[in-house]
């Protein structure tokens, strides 16, 4: 993506509710209009359709997978196909009996699918019990053409992890998405909660300077108890940043909204020549980053 025209990209963060095919029909009135607005590329939140549902271990939430193609991609390939734009769509893949993944389907402007990333790293924290729910995926790190360019698509809890961004990125994607769901446990929003997303905007920011890439982190918003309790308040704050890590478009903390962004390729060039990172990697010193740990002096 080092030459082209400067685009447009429609990150559409999306507040929640339990009705599921209200959360489709939504999803589908948002990528519309973010298509109408200009955008080339639309990207939904992790795991649109519902609330987030792995704040408890529940094995009744099972029943929100299923297959890649289906409902939800089939609902969204119109949209795609008739305003001719690539649509990011993630879901809970239900992949057989039992076996189940954190996905994003890329959809292309044809109405096909382009292809499936599925989310390798999965956690398991307070109100984030994903290792329930979902085996880590077996796709590795992956790249999709589209019209405008190679784009790459991570999860979430990826976003944490510096590898994850080099791979996609050595594949040729000049986009990193990451569909998220992230926001604050009520009780520590008070004390930690801004340490916490300035640090979930650093990282991915990070990664953007290291790679020479754009950057886009799409969030839900709003507060979800979709099993009582205290809930999660999700900060949206979806963003966009381009190669030397610069916010250039930026959404609220608490609404539903399509956040528009430019991209300008020719800005990885002009980023990577002047910092050029990728050439001075010393690839022959990097042997040790496929150990855990690495023990001794």
């Amino acid at each position: 993506m080092s030459t082209g025209e400067k685009f447009t990209v429609g990150l559409v963060q999306m507040t929640l509710v339990p009705d599921l095919d209200q959360n489709l029909r939504r999803a589908i009135q948002l990528a519309e209009g973010a298509a109408k607005d200009g955008a080339r590329i639309v990207c939904l939140p992790e795991l649109f359709r519902s609330q987030y549902f792995c704040q408890r271990e529940d094995a009744a939430s099972f029943d929100l997978a299923e297959a890649v193609p289906g409902p939800s991609t089939a609902a969204l390939a119109p949209v795609a196909r008739d305003r001719r734009i690539t649509l990011i769509v993630p879901v809970f893949e239900r992949r057989a009996p039992g076996l189940y993944h954190n996905t994003a389907a890329v959809i292309g402007p044809d109405g096909k699918l382009a292809g499936l990333y599925r989310k390798m790293h999965i956690p398991d924290d307070p109100g984030y019990y994903e290792k329930f729910y979902f085996t880590p995926g077996d796709l590795g790190y992956r790249a999709f053409d589209t019209d405008v360019g190679r784009i790459g698509t991570l999860i979430c809890w990826d976003q944490w992890y510096p590898e994850a961004a080099r791979l996609t990125a050595l594949r040729g994607a000049g986009i990193l998405f990451y569909p998220t769901a992230i926001g604050w446990h009520p009780r520590e929003k008070a004390e930690l909660g801004a340490a916490q997303r300035d640090a979930w905007m650093t990282i991915q920011r990070s990664h953007a300077i290291a790679n020479g890439v754009y950057v886009a982190a799409v969030n839900r918003a709003g507060l979800e108890r979709p099993r009582g309790g205290d809930g999660i308040e999700f900060w949206g704050s979806t963003f966009l940043c381009d190669p030397f890590g610069v916010v250039t478009a930026q959404g609220s903390t608490g609404r539903e909204e399509v956040v528009l962004g430019e991209v300008d390729p020719s800005r990885i060039e002009e980023v990577r020549r002047g910092w050029p990172f990728l050439r001075d990697r010393r690839i022959d010193s990097y042997a040790d980053l496929d150990k855990r740990f690495i023990e001794g002096p």
